[in-house]
């Protein structure tokens, strides 16, 4: 009598939500954003600003940089504010693989967020096809209050916070991610050097896109963004 095969069992991925931060971790904006530094420095009166090492920059959290520049807590909203109507209009490329990744996530099940300063329209601008995998939109997060937001989509979402992975390159991804009580997961290809983001003691340190498929959806093979079923986008 023939035997039927067992059916083998797939384990559930580690993480059940990923929240990507997207400059620096999807998009490539650190160019586009050193070439904006002079034209800040002269709109918005931050002499020090002009010239800035950008190199040694990237070793400097957030904070670091707004007292290092001595930027006034009231200019921040303004100057975001200015740096978001000029990316509205900026053509912004995505690291090689973001799609595919996403794509593999999305396919093994991982719901996937983005949480960006930006707004949503160059956000989703970027992404192209590949926004319609993405569940959930936060965009407009101020500097320092993306803490809040993951607090707020992760309690919309159900998801328990120990099955949640924020995903950023910078020292303020990571300082939010904790304070929410969420694991953050490191790029290294950011804004931040891998040496900086280890301050903030992530869980993960990826070293390509390959790597975030592959501990967020082992098993699971990047497909191209455009194969497969894509799920319609639930607002939340």
């Amino acid at each position: 009598m023939p035997t039927r095969p067992v059916p083998v069992k797939t384990a559930p991925p580690p993480y059940r939500l990923a929240i990507f931060d997207f400059d620096g971790t999807l998009a490539d904006t650190l160019p586009w954003f050193s070439t904006l530094l002079d034209d800040i420095a002269a709109r918005f009166a931050i002499p020090a600003a002009a010239g800035l090492d950008v190199a040694a920059m990237r070793g400097l959290s957030a904070r670091e940089i707004v007292a290092h520049l001595e930027v006034p807590a009231w200019k921040l909203p303004r100057i975001a504010a200015h740096v978001h109507r000029l990316a509205e209009a900026a053509e912004i490329a995505l690291f090689p693989g973001v799609p595919e990744m996403l794509a593999a996530l999305d396919a093994r099940g991982v719901r996937l967020a983005v949480v960006s300063s930006n707004g949503e329209v160059a956000v989703r601008r970027a992404l192209g096809p590949a926004a319609a995998r993405v569940e959930t939109f936060a965009c407009g997060a101020k500097l320092f209050g993306k803490a809040r937001v993951f607090r707020t989509l992760v309690r919309r979402a159900g998801v328990p916070p120990p099955h949640v992975l924020c995903v950023g390159d910078e020292i303020r991804d990571g300082e939010a991610a904790h304070e929410a009580g969420l694991a953050f997961g490191a790029v290294s290809w950011g804004y931040n050097t891998p040496e900086a983001l280890a301050r903030v003691g992530p869980a993960h340190v990826f070293g390509s896109i390959a790597e975030i498929a592959a501990a967020l959806a082992p098993g699971g093979a990047c497909a191209p963004a455009s194969s497969g079923g894509v799920r319609p986008v639930n607002r939340a």
